[in-house]
């Protein structure tokens, strides 16, 4: 079992790391795996604005490079009053990396959390199944 409190902590701590020298948007992830192990994600910003990396990906991948394939859930926190859920692209790599099942924590500025479950935030989404002939 893992506290949603915590991982969303570990969020907003690497919320502070991101760079986000155009648009001064902060973003933070936290990505607990199944054997509780926390890997975190901040955006990183480039000039060429399509190179940017959002924080929820940098965090998958770098869980992924490092060999784990099994997640439990995303705790996501950014500059904003309200809660800020995943990109779409997020979100797709989200589920191809970390299934459907995947729980997405959302905390605010004022540390309130709201959680879903990856599959409600991108229904009917494109997988692997589509790939196979």
């Amino acid at each position: 079992m893992f506290d949603a409190k915590e991982l969303s902590r570990k969020a907003v701590e690497a919320k502070s790391k991101a760079v986000a020298t155009y648009s001064n948007f902060h973003v933070g992830a936290a990505l607990i795996t199944n054997d509780g192990k926390i890997y975190q994600g901040a955006n990183i910003e480039n000039s060429s604005y399509g190179l940017t990396i959002c924080a929820e990906r940098t965090a998958v991948f770098t869980a992924v490079l490092e060999g784990e394939r099994n997640f439990k859930a995303i705790a996501v926190a950014g500059d904003t009053e309200d809660f800020l859920p995943p990109c779409g692209a997020c979100r797709q790599v989200l589920a191809d990396l970390c299934g459907k099942d995947l729980e997405v924590i959302l905390t605010n500025q004022k540390g309130e959390i709201n959680t879903f479950k990856l599959g409600d935030l991108l229904p009917y989404s494109f997988g692997e199944d589509f790939l196979k002939s």
